[in-house]
Order: structure tokens, then sequence, then C-alpha cells
């Protein structure tokens, strides 16, 4: 079976290696062209290019994948397959019936829940018990074709974006190997996704992490956990800009108080009101500081009891 791998992130190379390990011919890698990272400016490979350049593989970074001349480039390598993880690029009717197989797609999600980019992120502000990946066959819609395969994962109360994002690329790395076999073999069942449970997962954007604290304090918990590690969840103290990296919800102890108020500041955290409940914050970040715990902020008197963050 012969593969052509469309992916750029982490998620999308762990699934790549997974497939050279599991000794299948991968034809050709695309992916995203090289941006600019770090102060420097400097052209940088994403993940999937490092790891295709690992093993030797041709890779092609179109700008544009639906432009006549990018999918005149594809069809010179040859597939039965195209597997697609986050590629970023929405890809014309033309590549979709182009090998025997089709396109095939690992989704961070239990479809037809969370279509989109980000997926990961949303189904813990939401406050979802448990996610998974689904192996989808591709057509015109975004996240809307076919179910092929699916693996559930649980979402436990300290998942953090990171944490989940690094469980999904394993579970869709582990997952695409068992399905291809079964594609090849043709043991498939495809079901159709009910539309009426489907929800939209839209790109994260830096303005997601700024907390309105008169929210409650469970929802505020949940933002920070999802937005770890990007964009991350963040407030603003005399006019400068505080991440909030760990926290929990806590009932009660608002009486009085307006939301966004420290109320507390001791070793074992940082109490803020919220619109109801209180935010135990364990671990922060002052601007232009590093990342401290509740105890460092404390002694360093880097906060000051009934002034108002946000």
């Amino acid at each position: 079976m012969k593969i052509v791998f469309m992916g750029t992130p982490d998620y999308a190379a762990t699934a790549l290696e997974a497939i050279l390990q599991a000794g299948y011919e991968v034809t050709g890698v695309v992916c995203q062209p090289d941006k600019p990272k770090g102060r420097s400016g400097a052209l940088a490979a994403c993940p999937v290019k490092e790891c295709a350049l690992k093993y030797n593989l041709p890779v092609f970074q179109p700008e544009r994948i639906k432009r006549p001349e990018a999918v005149a480039e594809l069809k010179k390598f040859p597939a039965d397959v195209f597997v697609v993880a986050a590629f970023g690029q929405i890809l014309s009717e033309e590549i979709l019936t182009m090998p025997k197989y089709g396109c095939i797609n690992i989704h961070a999600s239990l479809l037809p829940k969370y279509r989109g980019a980000a997926p990961i992120q949303w189904c813990i502000v939401d406050g979802e018990k448990e996610t998974g990946v689904t192996i989808m066959q591709m057509d015109a819609g975004i996240d809307t074709g076919d179910i092929l395969f699916t693996k559930k994962v649980e979402i436990t109360e300290e998942e953090t974006g990171g944490s989940l994002f690094d469980k999904l690329s394993q579970a869709g790395a582990e997952l695409i190997v068992e399905a291809l076999p079964k594609i090849e073999a043709g043991e498939v069942n495809p079901v159709k996704q009910e539309e009426a449970l489907s929800n939209y997962a839209r790109m994260l954007k830096k303005e997601d992490g700024q907390i309105n604290w008169k929210r409650p304090a469970e929802e505020i918990g949940r933002q920070v956990r999802g937005m770890d590690p990007w964009p991350s969840a963040y407030t603003y103290y005399k006019g400068k800009q505080f991440k909030i990296w760990k926290a929990q919800a806590v009932d009660g102890g608002t009486e009085g108080l307006q939301p966004g108020t420290i109320a507390q500041i001791e070793k074992q955290g940082i109490w803020i009101a919220c619109g109801s409940g209180m935010l135990q914050v364990t671990e922060a970040q002052l601007e232009g500081k590093k990342r401290m715990s509740a105890a460092d902020l404390m002694n360093g008197r880097s906060l000051e009891m009934n002034e108002r963050l946000g």
C-alpha cells in the first residue's frame, strides 16, 4: 500500500512516524511551507517535514494545494491513499478522488462533535468527560465525511490542552496503523455523521485566553486548562498581563467581593473571586517574569490583597 502523507504539526508527525515504523511505503510527504520562527525570523521546518527528512522522504510544500500546478505535482507521487492529519489546507474534489482509497483524515475528536481546527482545546473548555480520535473518509465538507474508525480517550480533571494533545496524538497514531490494513482489505463499515449532533471547534485566537471574572469559577478553571499551552489564560494586574497556569474552582467565599478581586494570598494558593465561587490559583506568571508557584508569588510580594484583576 503506497501512501502520500499530508500534515504539519506534532500531532501529524506522530502519526507519520507510526506509519513508517509499521513498514508502510510513504512515497511523498506534503506539509505547509516553512515559517519564520523566533526573534531572528529564520525559516523553520514543521515537525512533519523534520520527520520526513529523517527518513529521506520527498517533501512537497505548496502555498496552495488547490492550485493547478500543485495538483499536477501531487499526481507525480504514486499513492493508493492519502492520509491527512492537521494539514491546514482544504483539499479540492479533484484531490479527494485522486488515490484508489481516497483521502482519510485522522481527526482529534469523536465526530460529529468538535469538527474544525481546535477540537482538543474546546472539548476541555466545554467540560467534556471524554473525547477521542476519528478516522474519517474525507469529502468536500469540513470534517463531514463518513466515520470509519474511532478510539475513545478519557479527559481527566487535571487535563490541559497540552496533555490531551499528547494523548490524542498517540491515539491517532495507533488507530491509523490499525485502520490501514482494514481499509486495504475492504473491511470498513462507513457510518454517516449525524448532523444534529455536530458542533464546530473554531480556530483559537489570542483573545480566547482572556479571563472574564464574571463567569463561574468552574468555567474559568476549564478555560485555564484548555488554553494551556496556547494562548494561555490571562488577565491583567495593575496594567500588566498576568497569566494563570494552574488553578481550580472552589465553592463559596465571594460574599461582598467584586469578580476579579484577590481575596486571599497564601502559600497554598491565591484566591480570586469569580461570578460564582472562587478560583484558587497555584501557579501563575507576571508579565516579564517566569512562571511561579503561589508560594513564590506570596514571598515576592508580587500581588496585593483586595486588588482587582482584569
